[in-house]
């Protein structure tokens, strides 16, 4: 149902938010990400474009979060790279449905409604605080914890 493009956009996101005053590059971001340096730089353009994340070039520089993990919601990041499209008329083109969806499409778009509202009432903050007893993905780096700013 997400595209690959919003599975990288959230771990290099998530990655972001561990240390958010810190600034990473892409090839940090890449390796703790296992995203394809080439395909994720592209990634944190749209982040950058969609007000998610910022950039600064040179020594010291890279990519850091614009807001706090607490402000940033996980719909955002999705709207930014690969927006969810709504099923406002027919996808079959059928006249006779105008705007009225049929039953199967009417329960698509509700899974889709379902979706964004669940991402909307999510930040990042609170998937980085979630309990878990699975190895993240994402290492934090060595004597730092998530710090949720």
């Amino acid at each position: 149902m997400l595209s690959q493009t919003v599975e990288y956009a959230l771990r290099a996101a998530t990655y972001l938010a561990i240390s958010p005053e810190e600034p990473r590059t892409v090839d940090q971001i890449a390796e703790a990400t296992r995203v394809p340096v080439a395909y994720l730089a592209k990634v944190m353009q749209s982040l950058v474009r969609g007000g998610i994340v910022t950039s600064r070039r040179g020594v010291g520089g890279g990519f850091t979060l614009v807001r706090s993990p607490r402000e940033v919601r996980i719909l955002e990041i999705v709207q930014a790279v690969d927006p969810i499209q709504r099923i406002t008329t027919c996808p079959l083109g059928l006249a006779s449905h105008g705007t009225r969806l049929c039953p199967l499409h009417r329960r698509l778009d509700n899974a889709l409604e379902s979706v964004e509202k669940a991402f909307a009432g999510t930040t990042l903050a609170e998937v980085l605080a979630e309990p878990s007893k699975s190895v993240p993905l994402c290492d934090f780096p060595a004597g730092r914890k998530p710090s949720g700013k």
